[in-house]
């Protein structure tokens, strides 16, 4: 396998007013709540508009994003492992770099984590303070999930064969079957989150 990608055409973007707004409420903000904060707002887009007529008409003719990508045969014999290599380090990035949450259904998390019955601001019904640690968990669970993909011995963390064993089969010296199932349903429930929050997967 031979993956080539390059950056995103590059765009000017006025983040005067999002920057403020990000600081002083520490990305926990909905609208803005004063004169000056409303300022900032159409200032930003003032240079939004400045910066769409000028500049990023002419970076817009640049060539689009550089793709190249060549699959092996041997990168499909365990296409599942082969993937899971590529996608583990990406989601530990976006973790660390991710500058938004997702919205999250309670089933996909703790109870403790569910949507509160009454909240505060009625004009916002998804918004509230477990936002973002209701999408902290979700990228937990799948990344945890695919950094056991990669461990091919992680099964190992449940049994020990007994060495003095003769013959076939041959008998455990330890056998957690419990740990085990519970390690599997965890991880398998880490792809399923993968595949329902897919298209969140954005910085």
């Amino acid at each position: 396998m031979k993956v080539s990608i390059g950056p995103y055409r590059h765009r000017w973007i006025s983040t005067v007013y999002v920057k403020y707004m990000n600081k002083k409420y520490d990305h926990d903000w909905i609208d803005n709540n004063n004169l000056f904060e409303r300022f900032l707002e159409k200032t930003e887009d003032a240079l939004q508009s400045v910066y769409n007529t000028t500049i990023n008409k002419i970076l817009d003719k640049r060539a689009d994003q550089k793709i190249n990508v060549r699959i092996d045969n041997y990168d499909i014999w365990s296409m599942d492992d082969t993937l899971a290599h590529i996608v583990s380090p990406m989601l530990k990035l976006l973790k660390e770099k991710k500058h938004g949450s997702a919205y999250v259904d309670d089933h996909d998390v703790p109870e403790s984590l569910h949507h509160k019955e009454a909240l505060e601001n009625q004009d916002h019904p998804d918004h509230d303070d477990l936002i973002c640690k209701r999408w902290d968990y979700v990228m937990n669970e799948i990344v945890w999930a695919f950094e056991q993909k990669t461990r091919y011995d992680w099964e190992g963390d449940y049994y020990e064969f007994d060495e003095n064993t003769k013959g076939w089969p041959p008998k455990y010296k330890r056998h957690d079957v419990e740990g085990y199932e519970e390690h599997r349903e965890r991880m398998s429930n880490g792809f399923r989150l993968f595949g329902a929050y897919f298209e969140c997967l954005w910085d």
